[in-house]
């Protein structure tokens, strides 16, 4: 209630002249975009792209707990604009080497706080600074898009069955997309970030957030009927007991009735309004990662990106041996055995290493001898990475990094956080930081979206925040993962990698998939799994199937292993939300592509000109001719790439196409 209170007080403001008015604006480097704020007793803004209005006067205020607040009758003392050009140096990331352009506007208030406007070619962000030397709470966030026109958005609405927004906080932060008008979205429903707004003309905002830290994460909803999306934020949290999954969460039960715990000269989170005239454009954005906190560790030569075996997904389905399969040495042995032949760098022991519903990391089960198994790996050049509950995690942080750095571990698996409050965040940033300190790899599953942590702390890998392939193993054609596949990419990929897990060996039609929890299937081609290899952005990539099933396939096995999972560039060649994508990326001198579609059969004209001069060869991997029936089906080829660097390729319904690209 306090925050519907503070946003009609602030867009009434918006509506009444003021006596004393101010205007200023800046405007991106290529000059389309175009940002103005309007100072009055409140401060709002617009957007405008080629001189067309994106987004309304929108009310943007803080309100302090000490009775202050940033952005109502504040006082401005200074603005100043700036243009800056730098390069970024990136970490694991799908490209080397990032231009950071843009035009800033610095308005600097008497009240102890900054507004700073960024605007770039792709986009715009702003954020509040405090200068003050106290620290403070901050009770409130306005925060709001307004749109000129209802248009059509791709919603991700929290996963829950719960019926308040209070009680929509705690959520897995992983569903499909609803497609429908801002005004028909669902006042009763929290969606999580980032959200896509369809503009006229082929145009699209992508609205998401960087920089998250100390601070809650930003929810989106709309009051009813209205072109508005407000901004929403977890209160934080004032008491919590143990419990959730398997005991290895801590529910909120009760929160404060403030935001966040504030410390003075505290930077908070950029909003972001992404703007696009092509859908493949938002699909090959570095906004979020240009804009989070550059990285705080020296030394980096010790983060080791790569694949991971992984048997949680396969239920442990190795057949053909003489002991029984599941947490035991054996299993994992044989597990690393697969890693070691194709030249996989990590084994992960999933839940179940840990004795269940002790929430401690350091009570193992019988049947599991780890320093054993990492004598064993090191024997076989392969690494372990371990599963980590979150609360299990949380409560000997320090005592479980230090003591399984020392034995030999190389990361963990953070799991079942489900919330992203201020002091959610605040873990986040505190296991980074610890798991870096001992030279560990951190991968967040159960989690929210990342924010450039992964900037910050490169130790922290990959982030799952996704509705991936495990939904696979308990949902049937009720799940239309096909099309999920191919609306991703431009949406929540924006925001960084993604641990979907892909590499089903068993495939389906739309007409024969069904959820099988021992020997899953995906849905779509053999050459679509393939094709996600490339497509989706993961540093630290599973292989979700058994090792029965890809020695079986060994072809498809070779291809996968060879993929590697950082970069020096990455091209969307094409690409339309929803329908279809291409994307291409390099390493070193070979290139690799992938192509997915959704449930339609598509024919697709590649323009492969970035390769430049010389001759090229592709291995390729194509839908086979009878894959609409048989979804394993496909074919591999070997073909040297036309002297004019055209290429047509088709796809089956689900399917994709997969290729590697060499200099003769």
């Amino acid at each position: 209630m306090k925050q519907k209170i503070l946003r009609l007080f602030l867009l009434t403001f918006l509506t009444i002249p003021a006596i004393a008015q101010r205007r200023l604006s800046v405007t991106s480097p290529d000059g389309r975009l175009q940002v103005g704020v309007l100072l009055t007793d409140t401060i709002g803004y617009q957007l405008f792209h080629d001189g067309k209005l994106i987004l309304s006067a929108n009310a943007i205020a803080m309100k302090l707990g000490n009775g202050n607040a940033f952005g109502i009758r504040s006082q401005l003392k200074q603005a100043k604009t700036t243009l800056v050009k730098e390069k970024i140096d990136a970490h694991f990331y799908k490209r080397s080497r990032i231009n950071d352009e843009y035009s800033e506007l610095t308005l600097d208030f008497k009240e102890d706080f900054k507004l700073i406007f960024r605007v770039y070619n792709e986009g715009m962000a702003y954020r509040f600074v405090s200068n003050g030397k106290k620290d403070f709470i901050v009770n409130e966030e306005l925060a709001s898009f307004r749109f000129p026109k209802d248009y059509k958005a791709y919603i991700p609405y929290v996963k829950t069955k719960e019926k308040t927004l209070e009680g929509q906080y705690f959520n897995s932060f992983e569903n499909t997309y609803d497609y429908s008008r801002l005004s028909e979205m669902n006042s009763n429903k929290l969606a999580f970030s980032p959200l896509v707004v369809e503009l006229d003309g082929g145009k699209k905002v992508c609205l998401a957030e960087a920089d998250l830290q100390s601070y809650p994460g930003m929810y989106l909803y709309n009051l009813g009927g209205t072109t508005t999306l407000e901004a929403n934020f977890a209160p934080y949290p004032k008491s919590t007991k143990q419990g959730g999954h398997n005991q290895l969460q801590q529910m909120v039960t009760s929160r404060q009735p403030f935001l966040a715990k504030s410390k003075a000269q505290t930077k908070f989170p950029w909003r972001i309004a992404i703007v696009t005239t092509t859908d493949k454009a938002l699909a090959d954005n570095d906004l979020v990662y240009k804009l989070a906190e550059p990285s705080r560790l020296k030394d980096v030569s010790w983060v080791k990106p790569g694949k991971v075996a992984w048997e949680w997904w396969n239920n442990w389905g190795i057949s053909k041996v003489n002991f029984v399969t599941g947490v035991n040495n054996q299993t994992y042995k044989a597990y690393i055995d697969f890693a070691s032949k194709n030249g996989i760098e990590y084994v992960i022991l999933d839940e179940g290493w840990a004795v269940n519903l002790k929430a401690s990391l350091f009570e193992v089960v019988p049947e599991i001898n780890l320093k054993e198994l990492v004598a064993y790996g090191k024997s076989k050049n392969v690494d372990l990475i371990l599963w980590a509950g979150y609360y299990a995690f949380e409560r000997d942080l320090e005592k479980v990094c230090k003591h399984y750095s020392q034995l030999g571990i190389k990361g963990f698996k953070i799991d079942f956080m489900d919330r992203d409050d201020q002091e959610m965040v605040d873990f986040h940033y505190r296991a980074a930081e610890t798991a870096a300190k001992y030279k560990l790899l951190v991968d967040f599953h159960g989690t929210y979206k990342p924010t450039g942590l992964n900037r910050t702390f490169p130790n922290v890998i990959n982030y799952e925040a996704v509705n991936g392939l495990e939904q696979m193993k308990w949902t049937g054609p009720e799940m239309d993962m096909v099309t999920y596949d191919v609306t991703m990419p431009f949406i929540r990929m924006v925001a960084g990698p993604v641990d979907y897990t892909q590499g089903a060996m068993r495939n389906a039609t739309k007409r024969s998939h069904r959820g099988i929890n021992d020997e899953p299937m995906s849905q779509g081609t053999r050459c679509r799994q393939l094709a996600e290899y490339v497509v989706f952005e993961s540093p630290l990539n599973m292989l979700c199937d058994s090792p029965d099933n890809y020695e079986r396939e060994q072809e498809c096995t070779d291809f996968i292993s060879s993929i590697p999972t950082v970069w020096d560039n990455t091209i969307v060649l094409n690409g339309e939300i929803g329908k279809y994508i291409t994307t291409a990326r390099k390493k070193g001198d070979t290139w690799y592509l992938g192509s997915l579609t959704n449930w339609d059969a598509r024919k697709l004209d590649l323009d492969l000109s970035f390769l430049g001069t010389g001759d090229y060869i592709a291995e390729i991997y194509r839908d086979g001719i009878n894959a609409d029936k048989i979804a394993s089906d496909y074919r591999k080829e070997q073909i040297t790439i036309p002297a004019n660097r055209k290429l047509s390729i088709t796809m089956a319904q689900g399917g994709g196409f997969a290729m590697k690209i060499v200099k003769k």
